[in-house]
């Protein structure tokens, strides 16, 4: 018995397919060959996993193979300062002093604030909507370092989520150093966004910040029809790693969650931004959206 629930799961070292009627249209062909196709054609390893949580039903592909995360962690460094708020009155609005020696080579917001310093909320809206890697770095060090982060995510239920370290040195390949799986970075993304992650204030601070993000144009974005809302955090890594993690709404209907994460067999390949918004075409296209 297939359950219409698990569209389609890729394997660890192959891509199996566990379930059939991947869309609502009988002549499509179905998800998991498209999913196959495009990674053949990419070069390289794709993760994707996706939930549409209106119906319940899934869409994946090596769902649960580790994958670095590179600069979508912001979204969980964002959101343990959001919790951590509540136990800090006043946090949000504290200004954070740096020195140019602190400003890294992507910090194209706090680069500018050096002899001011930031306040933590204009640190986590730097760090989501750029991508500002001395921002997440500030961010990091007020929270007690990356194994803070690391403790929020298991609050909301992962075990397999791993944060080792800062930037930029999180996004070169090292084993499990900073990775995660696509299946669980839904997970996480569902529970802060959507669910009971954070509190209503900080869910929606989330939210707005990961909506105006600046750096995702050409990903998930690239492929959602015109008048849907994106969330979405993306990052890249040194070995020409390429992600995306995003809250979709369609109009009239509930929101899908996603992560499309990819690995390119060539470092300097530049297919990374242009296959995650073909795999978001797959998915749309798998649950009829």
């Amino acid at each position: 018995m297939i359950s219409r629930r698990a569209l389609l799961v890729g394997g660890v070292s192959a891509v199996g397919v566990v379930a059939a009627g991947c869309s609502r249209n009988g002549n499509r062909r179905p998800a998991p060959d498209e999913l196959a196709s495009l990674e053949k054609d990419f070069g390289g390893r794709i993760g994707v996993y996706a939930l549409d949580t209106g119906s319940g039903d899934t869409v994946g592909h090596r769902a649960d193979e580790r994958f670095l995360m590179c600069s979508t962690v912001k979204t969980f460094i964002v959101s343990a300062i959001l919790r951590r708020r509540l136990s800090e009155p006043g946090l949000l609005d504290q200004r954070i002093q740096y020195t140019q020696s602190d400003v890294l080579e992507w910090a194209p917001i706090t680069s500018q604030h050096v002899s001011t310093g930031m306040t933590v909320s204009e640190l986590c809206d730097a760090t989501l909507r750029y991508s500002d890697n001395t921002g997440a770095n500030l961010l990091i060090t007020q929270l007690g370092g990356p194994k803070e982060t690391e403790k929020f995510v298991r609050s909301l239920g992962d075990n397999v989520t791993r944060m080792d370290r800062t930037e930029v040195q999180l996004n070169i390949p090292d084993g499990d150093l900073d990775t995660s799986t696509p299946q669980q970075l839904v997970a996480n993304l569902r529970r802060l966004v959507l669910d009971e992650g954070l509190d209503s204030r900080g869910r929606d601070l989330l939210t707005d910040w990961l909506k105006r993000n600046t750096t995702g144009d050409q990903s998930i974005r690239a492929a959602v029809p015109a008048g849907w809302t994106v969330a979405d955090k993306t990052g890249g890594g040194f070995k020409g790693e390429t992600n995306d993690i995003a809250v979709i709404w369609p109009p009239g209907r509930a929101p899908i969650v996603m992560a499309v994460l990819t690995v390119p067999e060539d470092p300097t390949s530049t297919k990374g931004k242009p296959t995650i918004a073909a795999a978001t075409r797959i998915v749309l296209r798998a649950f009829g959206a």
